[in-house]
């Protein structure tokens, strides 16, 4: 099983990457794709890839919260990064129109100039997007036949919005949001729908602890290894057996990034 959605430059893993990322192994995580959030985050994201080489890769881009800083210095940056062999998507980049921590100015152009870049190097784009649909859908559609491939990080939305995402030909990453009892039982509902083939899955640690997962750490900090948890749970609520799945999300993962 590979985590897609790992945030292993998060400050809540300074002390202990190397034991996080011997967790996940212990646990059967295959691999895992840590995830550039800015300049800065992308670099060490990198950097802590080069250090697992094998088994760890990394992204490279700007979050739409993130966006304020998009200029040529940080293009510049990020253009670097994608010629590393390790960085082999670009992003987290998209819309979040739910906090506005940037205006939707600044986020749709280093979105669409992130779009541009992953274009450039034909590298997949790793995507997010939360109350945005529309206009993500919108700026997002004219570059899908010039990239690879395109997936929605964490996608949390509708069952129409699902079915957009398919129709371009996006793959969906699913998190523990699934296993939460109070905000994601739309979610949970459609995860049958969603093709195995286009299905990816993640934890977005150190975020979205699974709610249902016992017993909880009491740092309350989620962790890689707690994917296979994610997969028992996706697997049932989709009537799959969880060690086909497990597999089969692997080698989507590893089709998309195309990992060697």
């Amino acid at each position: 099983m590979f985590d897609i959605g790992v945030n292993l430059t998060s400050s809540q893993f300074a002390k202990d990457v190397p034991q996080v990322v011997e967790r996940a192994q212990a646990a059967g995580v295959t691999g895992m794709l840590i995830t550039g959030t800015n300049a800065a985050q992308s670099e060490a994201a990198s950097l802590m890839a080069q250090q697992h080489r094998g088994y760890c890769w990394s992204t490279a881009g700007v979050h739409p919260h993130d966006a304020s800083s998009w200029n040529d210095e940080v293009a510049q940056q990020i253009h670097q990064l994608a010629l590393r062999p390790e960085v082999v998507a670009i992003g987290e980049c998209g819309l979040d129109f739910n906090r506005n921590f940037s205006t939707p100015e600044q986020q749709e152009a280093a979105f669409s100039a992130q779009l541009a870049m992953a274009a450039e190097f034909s590298l997949p784009v790793f995507l997010h997007c939360r109350d945005a649909h529309a206009r993500f859908v919108a700026l997002l559609t004219p570059w899908l036949d010039k990239l690879p491939a395109a997936v929605v990080h964490c996608f949390t939305g509708s069952a129409e919005e699902l079915q957009d995402c398919l129709a371009l030909g996006l793959s969906i990453g699913i998190t523990g949001w699934v296993c939460d009892e109070r905000r994601g039982l739309e979610l949970r509902a459609l995860l049958p729908h969603i093709p195995a083939d286009r299905l990816l899955l993640e934890t977005d640690a150190p975020y979205l602890l699974p709610r249902d997962l016992h017993p909880k750490p009491a740092s309350r900090r989620n962790e890689p290894c707690f994917l296979p948890h994610i997969v028992r749970q996706v697997a049932t609520w989709r009537e799959d057996d969880p060690e086909w799945l497990s597999q089969k999300t692997d080698e989507n993962a590893r089709r998309i990034f195309r990992l060697v």
